[in-house]
């Protein structure tokens, strides 16, 4: 895959991902006008959703109705750093879900390929390449 990225203005970016435009900038207090999330704030978003896709496809397969259900996710960080610590994933299920299936449930969502890929981080390689 490949994410070609451009800077429209201040502190703005606009990723082209898979034909689909995706935003970033900078709140106000680090210099940006507070338009879009922020990148760190989209990398966790992705675990996220990442998540909430694992439900979907876990419920669809057995005919469970999966609209109630709410992904929060939630991060402690170092206080002086401000890295991440600890991150923590709720699975909101209503009432009316089959208890018969929250463990497996919770086995689906931890095969997150985001998470496994945080989990197992692959190897970097940034370059400087002059075009023309």
């Amino acid at each position: 895959m490949e994410i070609v990225v451009t800077f429209p203005g201040n502190k703005k970016t606009s990723a082209m991902v898979d034909g689909f435009e995706v935003r970033t900038d900078q709140e106000p207090s680090k210099g940006g006008d507070g338009t879009a999330p922020s990148p760190f704030a989209l990398f966790l978003a992705s675990l996220a959703s990442c998540s909430a896709v694992y439900i979907a496809f876990f419920c669809q397969k057995r005919g469970i109705p999966y609209d109630k259900i709410r992904v929060v996710q939630r991060d402690e960080r170092d206080p002086e750093t401000k890295d991440v610590r600890k991150i923590s994933i709720d699975l909101e299920l209503p009432p009316d879900f089959p208890g018969k299936y929250e463990n497996a449930l919770l086995h689906t969502v931890d095969l997150c390929t985001v998470k496994k890929t945080i989990m197992n981080p692959p190897e970097f390689e940034l370059r400087a390449v002059r075009r023309e």
